[in-house]
């Protein structure tokens, strides 16, 4: 889904091992997966570079961090990425941590933004460009995403 930023498919394996509900796909109707989200609790300052394993979670966590979100341009516009983040922002807080984190890269800052995504300057450089020269590390409060609101779903 992301021609930018290849990964290895046992980096997205280790995510959805280590970490199942932060990990979800969006099936339709027809049962095809129309998407899928890979998220984990992690540290916001050093997040891990593009096509990196994790080996564990972090015990002490101060985000929940998104690592790959994608949708199915067809159903772009409908809510799902309002609520895959509804859910970002309960697991986050289930396990005590007020941030939602992202590297925005691809040209996503935009749209990162406009979900009122902030950049985080801390972030490495060396992490960052891993991602692509247009990375950019972001950050959202968990809180603003707890109203389920409508029917959509991820």
């Amino acid at each position: 889904m992301h021609p930018g930023c290849p990964e290895r498919a046992e980096v997205l394996d280790e995510r959805r091992s280590l970490c199942p509900a932060g990990c979800q796909v969006l099936v339709k109707p027809d049962g095809q997966v129309r998407g899928y989200m890979l998220s984990h609790p992690w540290h916001m300052a050093h997040p891990p570079a593009l096509d990196t394993l994790l080996g564990r979670l972090p015990a002490r966590p101060d985000c929940w961090y998104l690592h790959d979100i994608a949708i199915d341009p067809a159903l772009r516009g409908q809510g799902h990425a309002h609520a895959a983040l509804r859910h970002l922002g309960a697991q986050a807080r289930l396990h005590g941590v007020k941030w939602l984190a992202l590297m925005a890269a691809e040209g996503a800052r935009a749209l990162w933004a406009h979900l009122g995504f902030a950049p985080i300057p801390e972030v490495p450089a060396a992490i960052t460009v891993s991602y692509g020269a247009d990375a950019c590390p972001m950050r959202r409060a968990a809180d603003i995403f707890q109203n389920n609101k409508g029917r959509e779903t991820f």
